[in-house]
């Protein structure tokens, strides 16, 4: 048996799901969608299997934008586009789709 954490996540199974249908898409906007279609998690569980995932090739950093703006935390933030990488498997869970249109 190997050792260390196993490759398998269902939080990032999810994720894959969601990518799938929505095309592409940015860590919070990834993580308000989780919410909404898979309930309870956070944020920084979204951003960690999204990274995990490139590592991985399930995802793939399509471009990264840079927006301005007036923020607490300073005056513009860095948006990470991901879309789905050569290594994903979507199921194409049809009730995933259901609940996006919702």
């Amino acid at each position: 048996m190997p050792r260390g954490r196993p490759a398998f996540s269902p939080i990032r199974d999810n994720l894959v799901e969601l990518v799938y249908y929505l095309g592409k898409g940015y860590g919070y906007e990834l993580y308000k969608k989780y919410i909404d279609v898979f309930h309870k998690t956070t944020m920084r569980s979204i951003y960690y299997h999204l990274n995990k995932g490139v590592s991985l090739g399930v995802f793939k950093i399509d471009k990264v934008e840079y927006v301005k703006g007036d923020y607490s935390w300073g005056t513009g933030v860095r948006r990470v586009i991901f879309s789905l990488g050569p290594n994903a498997k979507p199921k194409k869970d049809v009730r995933v789709l259901k609940r996006l249109k919702r």
